[in-house]
């Protein structure tokens, strides 16, 4: 099942944010300040994975342009209603296939764990994300720290019993992936994890973790 297209879109997928608790909402918070502390004045930003536009709409201002593109329909849909920006875009695209020229974006971002939560190849994922990145620009791509794992599953506790989730397998939730028992899963990256994706690829890498919440991976481009 794939929640992201069925399930967790539009305002369904507003509404996980909305249930979030403080710990988890500081989290989204300092993940979009690290990255927007790094956009410069002109930059044109692309985001993987944008869902309704949570982060397009906080970075908008910040940007020259800014174009999010999501898998599902009703998640563009939802973001397009949104949207008060003329700047700010939003598309229909497959992150492993992305419709844009290369060289196009002074900045890719995939946040809020989405190089796990897309359930498809992540060395794909990052090159795909570098080959429209300009060079000397930069992909952001983040997952959740380890010590973060009780406000992580905490969260999806409170989605689960809201129906936005299966829920919970406590026996199979382990080594920082939560599974639910609809099928559901969501895991994490370490930085050992992309550190291996930029040896593939011959890239530089740089990985901070913030917050003490999210690992975030910065890919330069050369």
């Amino acid at each position: 099942m794939n929640y992201y297209s069925n399930n967790l879109n539009s305002s369904n997928l507003e509404k996980c944010y909305s249930l979030a608790p403080r710990r988890v909402r500081q989290y989204l918070s300092e993940e979009i300040n690290y990255v927007a502390s790094r956009i410069k004045p002109g930059y044109s930003v692309l985001e993987l994975g944008c869902g309704y536009g949570r982060i397009v709409f906080k970075l908008a201002d910040l940007t020259e342009s800014i174009t999010g593109i999501d898998i599902s329909d009703d998640n563009i849909e939802y973001a397009r209603k949104l949207n008060l920006y003329a700047h700010c875009t939003f598309r229909q695209m497959d992150a492993l296939s992305l419709d844009f020229e290369d060289n196009r974006f002074d900045m890719v971002i995939c946040l809020q764990n989405g190089i796990c939560a897309f359930h498809t190849e992540k060395t794909k994922l990052v090159q795909e994300a570098l080959r429209v990145t300009k060079s000397g620009g930069t992909a952001f791509f983040s997952s959740y720290g380890k010590k973060f794992w009780p406000h992580r599953l905490e969260w999806f506790e409170i989605q689960a019993s809201h129906g936005l989730l299966g829920k919970i397998d406590y026996e199979r939730s382990i080594n920082n992936t939560i599974v639910c028992k609809d099928g559901f899963s969501s895991g994490a990256m370490d930085k050992e994890d992309f550190l291996n994706i930029a040896k593939q690829l011959c890239v530089i890498s740089e990985t901070t973790l913030v917050d003490n919440s999210s690992l975030i991976c910065n890919y330069a481009k050369c």
